[in-house]
C-alpha cells in the first residue's frame, strides 16, 4: 500500500530557498507542495485555502516572522503541524517556537533526505527532536533562566504539573531529562507501551502537541533540578 500524500506549505522570505526546498521536497512521491509564502502574514489565508498537513516555517521574515506566525497558527482549531526552519541549533527563537507548539525544527543545511523524513514524521504525529536534542534545548533554557521566583512561567508550569497523576509526573520528568521512552520505561519499571500511554495522557491533559512542551514544562516547574515538587502520591 502506498503512503498517503502529505500536503506541505513552504514559508521563507528568500525566493531561492523556497525554490530549492520545493524542488527538493517535491521529488518525494508522497509530498505535495501545495503553496509557498514569503512572509508569515500570508500564512493564515494560505492555510485556510490550501489545507496543508505540515507548514515548513522560516523564523526570520521581514513583516510577520515565523515565531508570531506559528503562535497564531497553532491557536487555530485543526491547525497543521509546524516544522521550524532555522540556522540555529539552540536559540531563544527556536525555543519560543517550540513552546508555541511547533513539532520541532530542522536546520537549513540539513541533508534533503533528512528534511523529507522530518516532514513525514511530523505528519505522522511524531516529534522531529531526538531525546538528545531535547536535553540540549533544556540545558540552554536552564543556562538562561532567572533564579527561583524570578520566572513568570513557573506558576503556570506548577499549575500544569498539578493536573498530572503521580506516574504521569514521573514520565514528564523523564522527558525533561531527555530520556527516550525505552529509557523512561527502564527507570520507572514499566513497559514502553505504558510509557507511551502516559505521554499521550499528558499531552491531552495539558493541551500540548509534542514532547518538547512537556520537557519545558518540567523545567519551568523546577522538576529537573531537585527543588520542585516531587511525584504525587
Amino acid at each position: 500500500m502506498g503512503r498517503m500524500t502529505i500536503r506541505l506549505l513552504v514559508v521563507d522570505d528568500d525566493p531561492l530557498v523556497r525554490a530549492g526546498l520545493s524542488l527538493m521536497l517535491g521529488g518525494a512521491d508522497d509530498l505535495l507542495i501545495v503553496g509557498e509564502a514569503a512572509d508569515g502574514s500570508e500564512v493564515p489565508t494560505l492555510v485556510e485555502r490550501l489545507a496543508p498537513d505540515v507548514v515548513l516555517m522560516d523564523i526570520r521574515m521581514p513583516d510577520v516572522d515565523g515565531l508570531r506566525a506559528t503562535e497564531e497558527l497553532r491557536r487555530r482549531p485543526g491547525a497543521p503541524e509546524v516544522v521550524v526552519l532555522t540556522t540555529f541549533h539552540a536559540d531563544e527563537q527556536v525555543l519560543r517556537a517550540l513552546r508555541a507548539g511547533a513539532a520541532g525544527f530542522v536546520l537549513k543545511d540539513t541533508p534533503p533526505a533528512e528534511i523529507v523524513e522530518a516532514v513525514r514524521r511530523v505528519a505522522g504525529g511524531e516529534p522531529v527532536l531526538s531525546p538528545a536534542v531535547t536535553r540540549r534545548l533544556i540545558d540552554h533554557v536552564a543556562a538562561q533562566a532567572p533564579g527561583p521566583g524570578g520566572d513568570p512561567r513557573r506558576d503556570a508550569a506548577l499549575a500544569g504539573i498539578a493536573l498530572l497523576a503521580g506516574r504521569e509526573r514521573e514520565v514528564a520528568v523523564g522527558i525533561g531529562r531527555g530520556r527516550s521512552n525505552a529509557e523512561i520505561a527502564r527507570t520507572l519499571y514499566m513497559s514502553v507501551p505504558t510509557v507511551k500511554t502516559h505521554v499521550s495522557r499528558i499531552l491531552a491533559k495539558l493541551g500540548f502537541n509534542n514532547r518538547v512542551q512537556i520537557a519545558l514544562l518540567a523545567h519551568d516547574a523546577g522538576l529537573l533540578d531537585g527543588d520542585g515538587p516531587g511525584p504525587a502520591t
